[in-house]
């Protein structure tokens, strides 16, 4: 279950916050800068000194209205991993690490100077994107690097520290960047859960839980970059991974009828990564062309183990050992041309295959420590995808106000499953989109765009596998094909208070072949799609500087996102949710630079999400807000010592599993599970450094 603990605060007044929700909205004022004359805000190196960043992420996230996207660095092809952030106006040519771990490289000292604009200007990996943030390094040549460490505190007493160590040396026109991390992420939580009895509510079992997680991974990566002016650049950058993920946990179990039990539970998982990517672009027919290469590889070895035992003696459980290697290859060429008749053109074409090799075994184990398979429906498989794309892109500014740009995508892939059974297709889209981008007078900056969106498969997905610590058996699906969706979104944004920054959206979406929980003929659980839904999106947020209501050096940060979804459940035949929606969430920032010194407060909380399976409705839900805290303490610029803890008021987060016999269509339940893990406080200390 998620691991995300609750609370609440009272440290920032009701009557200052509302007054600066109130004046936010309607003040008016000039950012640090001005649009330039390509649309975009600049944000100058000194307008971050008060901050004292350490590295390029410490900068990206002081940016005014600006929220880091957060990508699924395992998603198929180059395109939708692409987050918003570029540096020099390029892509970073890494699909593996995230844009945190790549900003986190950079020396803040590099930074010359940070531009926001529409993700149009940027190509059409971000056409559609209302900001996309372009983070122009310097030129200076020389050595500089950042140095980090950090030692938390679980609720038990360990002490746990990590450091990561990053190195950054340019020369003429390259720049080579160096950098190895080791997290030594550990976690103790306890909790118990109860079943009960429906509808009289008796007490069928309880269970006391403690869970140690022990999640140490390391990371070493290189990357050189070439730049020799416009359309002569290179990048090449490769990485290596390990990750060892081990959780035990021990239960007391007390039933109703029978003796206290031990449940015993251990999962554990290894990993390793590896990747190597690079591009190269040099001037073609009055633009650039670009060729972009990329290899991944994944193994993993999961390892799960459940014993049901009272004293010594083993009453019997279950054991799953999960191997498989994903492997995925790309090429991607694309031509762009700034002046052709009046439009900014892009064409291009990508090729992928990706290769998914598993085996999974799931054995019973008896009292004698015999195991004995239990077949699933596809547990023994190779899912493979050939994948091409082509798309053309243009676009081309109307007045000096107003903005078109146009896009075509056809998509065309061969999916192929073997081993325990044999599934095969072709598939064809065509993916159109369009933007318009406006910016009327007064400051307003507005963007209407409408797109049509293809969804990934998870290759994952097609196999089947067991959760031993929930009981859950997630049957595989061969026939499982991509939902698609019409998708449109209106963003409305204009500086306030000075640098400060309002941002509405609003959206709609209508999907069809809605990717959910479907039943197998085999009886079980597994993704499917369902019939067609929608989805109805509204987010705001405000970013406002305080100094004009007395708060010197203070910024408050506003953040509210709902996200409402419908479809028809294939048990119930009435309206749902999607599984795994989250309904509403928020997060309240509030940051104080004075000088040397520096302290905030971070409060976030979301709604319940809920998995609709076959047999039960099974939601995780954690007690509003979680807050955390930090102080910091700069003693010269290139230093930074900071206390932080996360949690602050000890919250718990929850679990409620309701079942149905058979399943859902049933009109009520016969069984409820209510589990509750708590982390605790967790302080920690970190002490930054740079270089150069």
């Amino acid at each position: 279950m998620p691991n995300f603990d609750p609370s609440r605060v009272r440290m920032l007044r009701p009557a200052l916050l509302a007054a600066a929700i109130g004046l936010a909205l309607t003040a008016t004022g000039a950012l640090a800068q001005a649009p330039n004359a390509n649309g975009r805000l600049i944000y100058e190196a000194a307008f971050f000194v008060r901050f004292s960043p350490a590295n390029a992420l410490e900068i990206v996230q002081r940016v005014p209205g600006f929220t880091l996207d957060q990508v699924d660095e395992e998603v198929r092809g180059f395109s939708q991993a692409a987050g918003n952030v570029v540096i020099n106006g390029q892509r970073p040519s890494s699909k593996t690490d995230t844009l945190r771990t790549i900003l986190a490289r950079i020396p803040a000292n590099r930074v010359l100077r940070v531009e926001v604009a529409p993700g149009e200007q940027f190509g059409s990996d971000y056409s559609g994107k209302a900001q996309v943030l372009n983070l122009v390094l310097t030129s200076a040549s020389g050595l500089a690097g950042t140095l980090e460490g950090a030692l938390r505190r679980d609720f038990t007493g360990n002490l746990l520290p990590q450091g990561s160590a990053s190195a950054l040396l340019k020369r003429g026109g390259s720049t080579f960047n160096a950098s190895v991390a080791v997290i030594n992420d550990e976690t103790s939580e306890e909790g118990y859960d109860r079943l009960t009895g429906l509808p009289g509510g008796e007490e069928l079992e309880f269970r006391s839980k403690v869970n140690r997680i022990e999640d140490p991974n390391a990371a070493v990566a290189a990357s050189w970059d070439f730049d020799d002016g416009a359309n002569r650049t290179a990048h090449l950058n490769a990485r290596y991974a390990r990750e060892w993920f081990s959780l035990t946990q021990s239960n007391a179990v007390f039933p109703a009828v029978g003796a206290i039990r031990d449940d015993w539970l251990t999962q554990r998982n290894r990993r390793r990564d590896f990747e190597l990517g690079g591009d190269v672009t040099r001037p073609f027919a009055g633009g650039g062309i670009k060729l972009i290469g990329l290899a991944t590889r994944r193994r993993r070895v999961n390892e799960d183990v459940s014993l049901n035992r009272i004293a010594n003696d083993v009453l019997g459980g279950f054991a799953q050992i999960l191997a498989d290697q994903r492997d995925e290859t790309l090429m991607r060429l694309v031509w762009t041309r700034p002046k052709l008749a009046g439009w900014t053109v892009e064409i291009g074409a990508e090729g992928v295959l990706n290769r998914l090799d598993s085996d999974v075994g799931l054995f019973e184990i008896d009292a004698n420590d015999d195991r004995t398979r239990i077949d699933l429906p596809i547990d023994q498989a190779v899912v493979k995808e050939y994948r091409g794309e082509a798309f053309v892109n243009a676009g081309r500014s109307l007045d000096s106000r107003l903005r078109l740009d146009l896009g075509l995508t056809f998509e065309a892939s061969r999916l192929t499953v073997t081993g325990d059974t044999d599934a095969k297709r072709a598939l064809r889209f065509l993916k159109p989109k369009a933007t318009l981008d406006w910016r009327p007078k007064g400051k307003w900056h507005v963007q209407l765009s409408l797109q049509r969106t293809v969804a990934q498969l998870q290759f994952e997905d097609f196999i089947s596998t067991a959760q031993l610590s929930s009981g859950q058996v997630s049957g595989g699906n061969a026939e499982l094909v991509p939902q698609r969706a019409w998708e449109a979104l209106a963003t409305v944004e204009r500086p306030i208070l000075g640098d400060g920054l309002v941002k509405l959206e609003a959206g709609y979406n209508r999907v069809s072949l809605v990717q959910d929980r479907v039943p197998t003929p085999e009886g079980f659980d597994a993704p499917g799609n369902l019939g067609s839904g929608n989805a109805m999106i509204a987010r705001a947020r405000v970013d406002a500087p305080l100094a004009r209501f007395g708060v010197k050096g203070g910024r408050l940060t506003l953040y509210g996102s709902w996200f409402a979804t419908s479809v028809e459940d294939p048990y119930t035949a009435r309206r749902r949710p999607f599984s795994g929606n989250e309904r509403f969430l928020f997060e309240v920032n509030f940051r104080q630079d004075l000088g040397k010194y520096a302290w905030g407060l971070n409060l976030e909380g979301n709604t319940r999400s809920t998995f609709y399976r076959r047999e039960e409705r099974d939601s995780s839900s954690r007690r509003m807000p979680y807050v955390s805290a930090f102080a910091e303490y700069r003693p010269n610029a290139k230093t930074t010592l900071i206390l932080s803890a996360d949690n602050l008021t000890g919250a718990p987060a929850f679990r409620k599993r309701t079942f149905f016999a058979p399943d859902r269509s049933a009109a009520e339940p016969y069984q409820f599970e209510y589990r509750r893990r708590n982390q605790h406080i967790v302080p920690y200390v970190t002490l930054k450094h740079s270089f150069g």
